[in-house]
């Protein structure tokens, strides 16, 4: 109670134009969340089989991957709030359109439709929240951004699938119940447009950030920004850029084989309800926020690259006992704890990748890691649908986790060989730079 009586104080500091874009975040996150959860039942309820989920998945991941580095540029070059205004917007009719979709043409066209415009959100959140708050305060806020918006998926994951439940006990069949809260999570992610229109521009710190001095050369020399931040030049910003997406890459790949097709996991292997794979998502979202927020803490005394690792690596067993265990309780502690240390390193990894990235570049460096990362996705999708209908529940989600696990720890090995010397060179430059 404390710490939330600390947080509210805090939250009351925070400008107008970060409570406005965490209250946009929260109303998309929450209609996604709805979504995410109960759409590939819905295509279940359809009469379709896993290979066509896989298809869908990796439809939609194909076109979110497609736009992220014209997002990116664009985003770089011109306002980040009128394409995230945009974005929250299209997400949403895309989302209720879905909806009402029965065909396979329909499924796969409106997949397409909305990866195109999932983007948005994605590529430039993390650059927009960035220009709105000072270098000091990055880790902190991204923690806080990335904890509201899973606090956010909590409730709507874990509402839908209460409400798609209820509405069961009401009377209503399978289908239309699960049409009806994907309609309601596609009119939140809709509104999410309403508190982005508020937002003022405001480049004057993104400004600040790359200013330089008269007679210096960004492409030769780095400098310090009147924020104490670094300012590199293009050759540094590609070489750190192309290690951050490698990384990101074998991420991808990993996650890809078990995350989209979690709730199909639990409902097949274990024959659970909607509401209690609902819960079980949600919980394990609410592990996830938890340790994102003590995540800051850990970074300040192992620095931020030993703690991406640390948090990876602890969640490998975890997620090989999940997919190995017959034991539904198992299970669910092993989802649960392998959640939180996974996720808890995504806003260190970001706070890492801004720093390290000049401002002016950081929309496409954003779009390039999550492109690998999509890419990752789209292009597992027919595996694991390939090897859950061959080997069956047991050992197709078996290999599935062993295979992620395998990408996850070489993954986690890449990062701390390319990053684990740059927070020291970082710190060296600036303390140079600034005698």
């Amino acid at each position: 109670m404390g710490y939330l009586r600390a947080f509210t104080r805090e939250m009351d500091g925070w400008s107008r134009n970060i409570k406005l874009f965490f209250l946009a975040n929260i109303l998309y996150q929450i209609g996604t969340g709805m979504f995410g959860v109960l759409y590939n039942l819905y295509i279940q309820g359809l009469g379709y089989d896993d290979a066509m989920n896989g298809r869908v998945v990796s439809f939609q991941s194909f076109a979110t991957a497609l736009m992220f580095v014209p997002i990116g540029i664009w985003g770089d070059r011109t306002s980040r709030k009128k394409i995230l205004v945009l974005g929250a917007l299209l997400s949403g009719v895309a989302f209720i359109l879905r909806s009402f979709s029965s065909g396979e043409s329909a499924l796969l066209g409106f997949a397409v439709f909305t990866g195109l415009f999932a983007s948005f959100f994605q590529v430039l959140s993390i650059p927009f929240l960035a220009e709105n708050v000072t270098t000091a305060n990055r880790l902190k806020m991204f923690s806080y951004f990335s904890s509201l918006g899973l606090a956010s998926q909590v409730i709507g994951s874990l509402g839908g699938g209460v409400f798609a439940d209820a509405l069961k006990s009401l009377g209503f069949a399978n289908l239309p119940s699960l049409r009806t809260v994907l309609i309601l999570g596609g009119a939140a992610t809709l509104a999410a447009f309403i508190p982005m229109l508020f937002v003022r521009e405001n480049n004057d710190l993104a400004t600040a950030q790359v200013k330089q001095e008269p007679g210096n050369s960004p492409a030769k020399e780095p400098t310090v920004s009147p924020t104490g931040e670094i300012t590199r030049g293009a050759a540094e910003d590609s070489r750190m850029i192309a290690r951050f997406v490698a990384a990101q890459l074998l991420i991808g790949l990993g996650s890809g084989l078990v995350v989209p097709y979690l709730n199909l996991y639990f409902t097949n292997r274990f024959s659970i309800s909607l509401s209690l794979m609902s819960l079980l998502i949600s919980l394990g979202q609410v592990m996830t926020i938890v340790s994102m927020l003590i995540g800051p803490s850990l970074a300040s005394r192992v620095g931020q690259v030993r703690a991406v690792v640390i948090f990876q690596m602890l969640s490998l067993p975890f997620l090989l006992l999940t997919g190995f265990t017959n034991g539904f309780l198992i299970a669910a502690v092993s989802f649960l704890f392998r959640q939180a240390l996974m996720n808890a390193a995504n806003p260190i990894q970001s706070a890492i990748m801004i720093d390290r990235v000049s401002d002016k570049r950081r929309g496409i460096a954003n779009s390039l890691t999550q492109t690998a990362f999509m890419l990752g996705w789209a292009t597992m999708g027919p595996v694991q649908s390939y090897l859950v209908t061959t080997y069956g529940t047991y050992w197709g989600y078996a290999i599935t986790f062993s295979m992620t696990g395998c990408l996850y720890t070489a993954a986690s090995l890449l990062y701390y060989f390319m990053f684990r010397g740059t927070s020291r060179k970082t710190l060296h430059e600036k303390r140079r730079l600034q005698m």
